[in-house]
């Protein structure tokens, strides 16, 4: 927060009317340097911009990401590490999804960090089309301009019937390093 209060008399110079916006990219730039948002679609980099300047601002709550686009290649090689730690692709699925089924590979999944601001996110994102959408992830958002979709158990299981799979808070808990996917977090 400090940093983008910093920034800001040069973003006003280079940005006025998007200088909170301007300052707060410059500042979680510099505080989450490895990021990457190339690959994400137009509508999910702008929507993630758009909640993470929010969440500064309002409420000085920092949002990473951990992991946005991923190549074909890239997903289908964690997919493979996924089968080989499980045993099986039914568990692996449970996981890493294989490419074809992957919103990283569309470029409209996002996994994020701190658990703080994916807490921070699964109650504010709706606003920004950015929803939670498995219960064994709580780092991992979509982003859904069209609906909110049903939360899933987890990445492999089928989309619940009415009645099943109502969304569930994030909780403390899951931050356990089991919870954590192959791309580290």
């Amino acid at each position: 927060m400090l940093l983008a209060v910093l920034l800001l008399p040069l973003a006003l110079v280079v940005a006025r009317g998007r200088a909170r916006h301007v300052a707060c990219q410059w500042a979680l730039a510099m505080r989450f340097p490895a990021e990457d948002l190339a690959g994400l679609t137009p509508g999910t980099r702008a929507a993630f911009e758009a909640a993470r300047t929010q969440a500064l601002w309002r409420d000085r709550e920092l949002i990473g990401l951990t992991s946005g686009h991923r190549s074909a290649e890239e997903q289908a090689r964690l997919f493979a590490e996924a089968i080989r730690r499980t045993g099986s692709p039914e568990s692996a699925r449970r996981r890493v999804l294989p490419p074809q089924e992957s919103r990283h590979v569309a470029g409209t999944a996002l996994d994020v960090r701190p658990v703080e601001g994916a807490r921070w996110l699964e109650q504010h994102g709706a606003r920004h089309h950015l929803h939670r959408v498995y219960d064994n992830e709580w780092w991992h958002f979509e982003y859904r301009p069209d609906r909110r979709p049903e939360r899933l158990p987890h990445p492999g299981a089928s989309t619940p019937t009415a009645g099943e799979g109502a969304a569930r808070p994030l909780r403390r808990h899951c931050n356990r390093p089991a919870a954590r996917t192959a791309s580290g977090f």
